[in-house]
């Protein structure tokens, strides 16, 4: 008994330390326990927290590109909408430009020739073979082909006429009883002159309006489709591919038609701008020249003007003062026409330092010419009398340039120049030639500073004479001027 009493204290003093050895390992557990815990909570917020970024990256560049194709999409159909609505054309009727009466009547005869066999065929159709009521028949037939006479005008409004009662139509013989076994919705009626349509829209309408006529054309076959299944058969297809076809092919054709007649026309307005431009070079070139003439005149005038009071004596204190005002407004004159004939001068071109040449220096152009290889002769007045310096100059550069003329276009043909007074004030100048004396190819070259033709014309206009030129029978050609020897207010 004693002994059972010493170990009961014993017994429970381990039992305390074991239970206190438990309790610190449960403690110690759940500790453990609880930390690993918050470190996986922690890591997987971490995880969590770094793949929601590039999640919501993804959905806000998806939800973007959703709201540019709908706006894309949203701006093509309403685009669409608007062409289908809005004609291009100001109801010219096609083929209105051309030339030929006929050709401007040819559309109108081919829109005959397809409303009157399709009319009386689609009653008849209609009415025997589909068992349509006789008037329905009627008024659809006329519907659906009478518009194409105005598609020659107005082929959008004449679509939204033949469209229209052409799905009616459908519909109209849906309700028949002859319509088992036959084509449905659209008769082959109906094909031939809604092709014949889509011929004339897609010579006039624009792309957009050609891609809503087609979709609607698809969308209409669709709604037949879902309607009656078992009635409508490969024709709604046919009609979808071939109209499709057509417009594709008559786009193509009248867009490559319009690009071939903007550049006629922008070849015809470059051809008209480098003829101007031509014009105003020469027109500087001839006022160039003519700097030389009017500068001695002026010249001559300050001379004159300064020496006036030396030349003439006992001359008044008035007088004097004149002269001295006279000369100074030359000088200002001259001075002014340096001016301009910098404006005039090209850039980069250096200023002439010879004289004008004059009639003087014709027989030079003549010996120059024989050595090109043209025989030619010339038949100069012995007196000319008192020449204008401008028309010296301008009767020597036509000779020139009719020469120049001469030597590219007509090698080795006999030439004969003749300037002459005609005794009334009037200097003539003629240069005629025969036909070249070998066929071939222009020859670049000849003594020519102008334009030909066109520098000729403009140094006899500023002359106040006149000018003839033209071919000849035989092959040659003429130079005809006539410059006045005289002052003229032109």
């Amino acid at each position: 008994m004693k002994d059972e009493q010493r170990r009961r204290p014993r017994m429970r003093q381990a039992g305390d330390r074991a239970g206190a050895v438990l309790r610190g390992t449960r403690t110690g557990a759940s500790s453990a326990v609880r930390t690993a815990g918050a470190r996986a909570g922690g890591l997987l917020r971490t995880v969590g927290t770094g793949a929601s970024g590039p999640l919501r990256a993804v959905g806000t560049r998806a939800n973007g590109l959703l709201r540019a194709v709908w706006a894309w999409a949203s701006g093509l159909l309403q685009g669409i909408g608007v062409a289908l609505t809005t004609p291009t054309g100001p109801g010219e009727a096609l083929g209105a430009r051309a030339a030929s009466p006929w050709v401007r009547l040819l559309p109108y005869g081919i829109a005959l020739a397809f409303v009157a066999p399709l009319l009386p065929v689609t009653i008849t159709v209609l009415v025997q073979d589909y068992q349509v009521n006789g008037a329905v028949a009627g008024a659809l037939a006329t519907a659906q082909t009478a518009p194409l006479v105005l598609a020659v005008t107005r082929p959008l409004q004449a679509w939204w006429v033949i469209f229209t009662a052409d799905v009616a139509g459908g519909f109209v013989m849906l309700g028949a009883d002859g319509v088992d076994g036959r084509p449905w919705p659209w008769t082959p009626m109906v094909v031939v002159g809604y092709l014949a349509l889509m011929l004339a829209l897609g010579l006039r309408e624009s792309r957009r309006a050609l891609i809503g006529v087609w979709l609607m054309t698809g969308a209409a076959a669709t709604v037949f489709e879902i309607v009656s299944p078992k009635r409508a058969g490969g024709i709604t297809l046919l009609l979808f591919v071939l109209s499709g076809a057509v417009l594709m092919i008559t786009a193509t054709l009248r867009g490559r038609g319009e690009a071939e007649r903007r550049l006629v026309e922008q070849e015809t307005i470059s051809e008209a701008e480098r003829a101007r431009r031509t014009l105003l070079e020469e027109r500087a070139r001839i006022a160039r020249e003519l700097h030389d003439v009017v500068a001695h005149h002026m010249s001559v005038i300050t001379v004159q003007a300064d020496s006036a009071p030396y030349r003439i004596p006992e001359l008044p204190d008035a007088a004097r003062e004149e002269f001295a005002s006279i000369a100074a407004g030359a000088r200002e004159s001259l001075a002014e026409m340096r001016r301009l004939l910098v404006v005039l001068r090209s850039e980069g071109a250096e200023g002439e330092r010879a004289p004008q040449p004059g009639l003087d220096r014709v027989q030079q152009l003549i010996e120059a010419t024989v050595r090109a290889g043209v025989p030619a002769e010339l038949s100069l007045a012995a007196d000319l009398g008192d020449v204008p310096q401008a028309v010296d100059l301008s009767a020597y550069r036509i000779v020139q340039e009719a020469l120049a003329n001469v030597v590219r276009h007509a090698p080795g043909a006999a030439t004969r120049v003749s300037v002459r007074p005609d005794g009334e004030g009037w200097l003539n100048v003629l240069v005629v030639n025969g036909p070249a004396a070998e066929r071939g190819a222009p020859v670049e070259g000849g003594s020519g500073t102008g334009h030909g033709l066109v520098g000729m014309r403009e140094r006899v206009r500023l002359t106040g004479g006149s000018l003839d030129t033209g071919p000849l029978p035989d092959g040659g050609f003429r130079v005809a001027a006539r410059l006045p020897l005289g002052t003229t207010d032109s």
